[in-house]
């Protein structure tokens, strides 16, 4: 695409759509007038690692272009909707050229940023229409984007009859209960129906009346999972399992990409990994004999943070490699060997920030992979304005700004 979108806060735009000024920005003029890099508004259709190439459909070409590299960073982050092919969902832009005929929007283009923008605009009047008549609205899924999605519905549209199932025992999934106790509180005093440990059926007859929903709800949002949207990457470095059915990028320690049976994947000739995959579109962990408390790096959730942590180490492994292979360095400044560093479970991965409509919202810190951890340590007012500062500061660093960069 060509534009620059701050997922985290997509969801304030269908409600209010000129928010999507604030989060958004055209890349050309950021990466190449600010940045000094070359940008290629296009889709990688092919990696080959023995080759180190990316064939690539350039947005205003009608032939594939194959470029060559010396070092690669993977960071195409994923979907969201686990139930459609493609990982279709509102929270984030089809993109993906084979997916668009398929989606349900296939008249807007969203790589463009006005697709983008007419999008949002027609979800947001249809969400309009539905508040006239006090519509009946279901949202499966009560994590952090389905309690978020259900408390904007909320406040921006009062009418509509808001209804949330999920099938754990509380809401925000994992996080401590101090916080999912503070969510429900929130959307119990403002008439939500929560359902939980409850699954989806929709084809049982007797599921929405269980909900005390009259026929069908007029309008259903799914904000359950993640879906890989790996489909460039050869199967043979692609999980077989993981969220959404698997095909997320494995890497190892390094963050490097390694195959199935644990080799890397388009190393050189001294053996050194020359392709990282960071954020969203890897898997996520390293596994390792016995349960994820013992494996070299547990399940990291698929937020924005564990991406921007693990982007500097493969950063600073693509420096270390290069003095290795280009210049010969073998040592470190104090003496050290030089060789790239181990990913860590990034203590970033335990923030979660979730908004109760644009005045409330309540922040977690200190979560990690055992079910109920973290602290609830921000909250009320306080911590809406919080977030909005989280989004404008790196809205802006994205951007290269310098106030985003400083804080």
């Amino acid at each position: 695409k060509e534009f620059f979108e701050y997922t985290p806060g997509v969801l304030r735009a269908y409600v209010k759509p000129k928010h999507l000024d604030a989060l958004t920005f055209t890349l050309y003029p950021v990466i190449e007038g600010r940045m000094g890099c070359k940008f290629i508004w296009g889709e990688v259709t092919d990696l080959n690692g023995a080759e180190r190439t990316a064939t690539v459909k350039p947005m205003f070409a009608q032939e594939k272009e194959v470029i060559d590299f010396d070092y690669c960073v993977i960071a195409a982050g994923c979907n969201f909707g686990v139930f459609h092919k493609w990982g279709e969902s509102l929270w984030f832009p089809t993109i993906h050229e084979v997916a668009r005929p398929e989606g349900s929007w296939p008249h807007l283009d969203e790589r463009f940023l006005e697709g983008r923008r007419r999008h949002i605009l027609e979800e947001y009047a249809a969400i309009g229409e539905l508040n006239k008549k006090s519509a009946q609205v279901l949202v499966v899924g009560a994590g952090f984007i389905g309690v978020e999605w259900i408390t904007e519905l909320q406040h921006f549209f009062p009418s509509l009859k808001l209804t949330i199932i999920d099938a754990l025992p509380q809401c925000l999934g994992p996080l401590p209960a101090k916080a999912a106790a503070y969510c429900s509180k929130y959307m119990q005093r403002k008439g939500i129906k929560e359902f939980y440990n409850m699954k989806y059926n929709a084809k049982d007859p007797n599921f929405y009346s269980s909900l005390g929903i009259q026929g069908k709800p007029d309008k259903e949002y799914i904000c359950i999972g993640v879906k890989a949207s790996n489909y460039f990457m050869p199967k043979e470095v692609l999980s077989e399992k993981g969220p959404g059915g698997g095909g997320w990028i494995l890497m190892d320690m390094t963050l490097a990409v390694k195959t199935r049976e644990g080799k890397l994947w388009g190393t050189d000739e001294q053996g050194y990994g020359r392709i990282y995959a960071v954020g969203d579109c890897n898997y996520g962990c390293v596994e390792g004999p016995g349960k994820p408390d013992d494996w070299p790096i547990p399940p990291i959730p698929k937020i924005s943070y564990p991406g921007e942590e693990e982007a500097i180490i493969a950063i600073r492994n693509i420096e270390k490699v290069d003095k290795i292979i280009f210049r010969g360095v073998k040592t470190s400044h104090l003496g050290y060997p030089l060789e790239p560093a181990k990913m860590h479970w990034p203590w970033g991965a335990g923030m979660f920030a979730t908004s109760l409509g644009p005045d409330d919202a309540c922040f977690v810190a200190g979560a990690n992979w055992v079910k109920n951890s973290g602290l609830m340590c921000v909250w009320g007012s306080p911590c809406a304005v919080q977030k909005e500062i989280i989004e404008a500061s790196k809205v802006d660093e994205c951007a290269f700004g310098i106030v985003g960069r400083l804080i």
